[in-house]
């Protein structure tokens, strides 16, 4: 590939890294989401090697969060959750590495109609709940979560609806999700490295990446858009929709 076109691959690459981690930083949720959405509706690169570069800087972000804050607390609640996610995790790394092989467009359908749910569910304004969740509600998005972050590096939407729904502060949400990304990361690369998925170009992505990652947060914190968190929530949905559509629509003409 000629250097100028490498070179303007890498460069959006990490353009759509700074928009979706600024997303994150302001909205909690995602980062994962719209990278893929943005790649595959792109062809940026390969579908899986913007998955294991998303779950390379997934891992080191999660867990330097967790390092920063002394200790690793897992709440009682979310022990269903991680049990439950472990069998989805594992099935979802082990699908998407069959899929890319075998049916490709039908691996961009399926996270094409991935993106669009999971966008329309964190469009709906979540109503507090009066008392904390079952445990098999727990257990259950667990698994759910799971299957995303085992395919796709985005096991957060389902935990984000349920988890901000919990009687308790907006902190504790975040630490939570901030635990299940390390646990499913960590499973992930388990999985992944093993069987010869992680190829250098992903380490070389995940590398760029990470830098464009705490410069936005950064940035992100000390500089929002002077937007109402509504209103940027319901854009971030929309260009998670246009994109998802988009993706799933031009995998569907592809197989035809």
């Amino acid at each position: 590939m000629h250097l100028w076109a490498q070179i303007e691959i890498h460069a959006t690459f990490l353009a759509f890294v700074a928009l979706a981690v600024y997303a994150q930083a302001l909205t909690g949720f995602a980062l994962a989401l719209i990278l893929l959405g943005l790649v595959g509706a792109t062809n940026l690169v390969p579908l899986t090697d913007a998955v294991n570069a998303s779950t390379l800087t997934g891992f080191c972000t999660a867990w330097m969060f967790l390092h920063r804050r002394g200790s690793l607390h897992v709440e009682r609640v979310l022990v269903p959750t991680l049990i439950a996610s472990v069998a989805g995790v594992v099935a979802g790394a082990l699908l998407v590495g069959w899929l890319a092989a075998t049916a490709y467009q039908l691996l961009r359908l399926v996270l094409g109609i991935s993106i669009v749910a999971c966008a329309l569910s964190l469009w709906r304004a979540a109503q507090p709940l009066p008392a904390m969740s079952s445990r098999g509600a727990f257990a259950f998005t667990g698994g759910l979560a799971g299957l995303l972050g085992g395919m796709f590096s985005a096991g957060g939407p389902p935990l984000v609806y349920l988890l901000y729904r919990q009687p308790k502060p907006l902190g504790w949400a975040r630490e939570q999700l901030m635990v299940f990304f390390a646990f499913s990361t960590t499973l992930r690369l388990l999985v992944v490295v093993p069987s010869g998925q992680i190829s250098l170009f992903d380490l070389q992505l995940a590398a760029e990446a990470l830098p464009v990652v705490f410069l936005m947060t950064w940035l992100a914190v000390r500089h929002p858009l002077p937007l109402s968190p509504r209103l940027f929530k319901a854009l971030i949905c929309v260009l998670l929709i246009g994109t998802g559509l988009s993706m799933g629509v031009g995998a569907f003409l592809a197989m035809r």
